[in-house]
Order: C-alpha cells, then sequence, then structure tokens
C-alpha cells in the first residue's frame, strides 16, 4: 500500500526564493552602525533562524551582548526589518527559484496541500510578491509561533493549520535548522543543499531545479 501524502510544507527563504542577499545586506548595514565587521561567512550563520537570535550572534561577533538593553536591541532589530522591507520593494515572480513554481503548480494541481513554514515576519509580503500566496493553503510566519527553527512548532503549526497528520506532511527546508524542525515534527525532510550538511535529512538535493514531484514522491513512498 502506497504512503499517503497529506501536504508538502515549504520554507520560504532559500527554498522558493532567495532574499538571504537582502537580509545580508540589511544585517550588514545594523553591524556597521554598531561598528561590527559582519561578512557573508558570518551571515551564513544566521541560516533558518529568527531575527532576534540573528541579532544576539552578531552582538556576540564584536563582543557587544552586553552593551544594550532588551529594548535597544528590540530597536535595533526592528531597524533591521525597516531597511529589509525597503530592500524587498524590488522582489517580484522572476525571483522564483529554478523549479520551484512548476513543483508548486503540480503538487497543486496532484490535489495535495500546500503550506509554508518561515522563520521569516515578511512571509506574506515576500508571497504576494512572488505571486504565490494564493497557491497556498496556508502561511505560518514568525508573527505566529514562540519558538523558532530547529523547534518543530511552525511545522506543526502548519500542519494543524491545514488539518493533516504531521507524519503525513513532507517538509522543504535549506537550512540545518530547518531539517531538524522537520524531522522534530516528524515529517519526512526534503533538503536543498550540500549533502555532507544534512545528514539527518531524508533527501537531499543540491539545488531547487532538482527537486522534482516525482523524485521526492517515489522516495517517500520506499
Amino acid at each position: 500500500m502506497e504512503k499517503l501524502v497529506s501536504a508538502f510544507i515549504f520554507d520560504l527563504d532559500g527554498v522558493i526564493t532567495d532574499t538571504a542577499e537582502y537580509h545580508f545586506l540589511a544585517w550588514q548595514a545594523l553591524a556597521n552602525d554598531v561598528n561590527i565587521s559582519f561578512t557573508r561567512e558570518d551571515n551564513e550563520e544566521l541560516k533558518g533562524i529568527s531575527r532576534m537570535e540573528s541579532l544576539e550572534k552578531i552582538l556576540a561577533l564584536g563582543g557587544r551582548e552586553d552593551d544594550f538593553s532588551l529594548e535597544e536591541k528590540e530597536m535595533l532589530a526592528a531597524k533591521k526589518n525597516e531597511h529589509y522591507l525597503e530592500l524587498i520593494q524590488k522582489v517580484s515572480p522572476s525571483d522564483i527559484l529554478p523549479g520551484m513554481k512548476e513543483l508548486i503548480l503540480t503538487i497543486k494541481a496532484k490535489g495535495h496541500k500546500l503550506g509554508l513554514a518561515s522563520a521569516s515576519k515578511n512571509a506574506f509580503t515576500v508571497m504576494e510578491a512572488l505571486d504565490l500566496r494564493d497557491l497556498f493553503d496556508t502561511i505560518v510566519d514568525a508573527k505566529e509561533v514562540k519558538q523558532g527553527k530547529p523547534h518543530p512548532e511552525v511545522f506543526l503549526t502548519a500542519a494543524e493549520q491545514l488539518g493533516v497528520d504531521p507524519s503525513t506532511c513532507i517538509g522543504v527546508e535549506d537550512a540545518v535548522a530547518g531539517v531538524e524542525a522537520i524531522k522534530a515534527a516528524g515529517m519526512f525532510a526534503v533538503a536543498v543543499g550540500p549533502e555532507e550538511s544534512f545528514r539527518h535529512a531524508d533527501l537531499v538535493y543540491s539545488s531547487t531545479d532538482e527537486v522534482t514531484y516525482e523524485k521526492v514522491l517515489n522516495t517517500y513512498q520506499k
């Protein structure tokens, strides 16, 4: 008997589109404001984690984690987000990563539910700009959950809102913290990125254009 797939639940950044560059530029501008050097390599450490956790990591880089009150840190995080929102005004459907629009349309045509589980607080804005929002049955972003990835809350919330059993869901991620969240939610994990980074994923693709509905379903049903 074939295993049922109720839903596919996607991460946003690095899977459907790549706003990582905009995040990097916004964080770098903020780091410069507080006299901390912030490189692309440093930015890799922020993949899949929340805005406040990202800020803490940046402040720690400069040994400044104890220099600001919680209120000041919240103001810094808000300032970063304002800059990021200015930058993402440029996002359009042409920014959808290779193969993803086709994959999403195929999943929809096959009758599965579609969910988004994003660490971003701007997921609705970005999905609107990509012209994908109406294809998704639910979008869960950082505003709705208390625990960030690798905690499974964002994926479990998406499954709950879709009205499906997590064990019948396939999650798609590009961050180690995200894959850990998918596995902790009891879902099948598809990772996009270097194979050596994703030892806990059920299936790994090096790029988004390699991910096809048939390949994922065949592996899931094995």
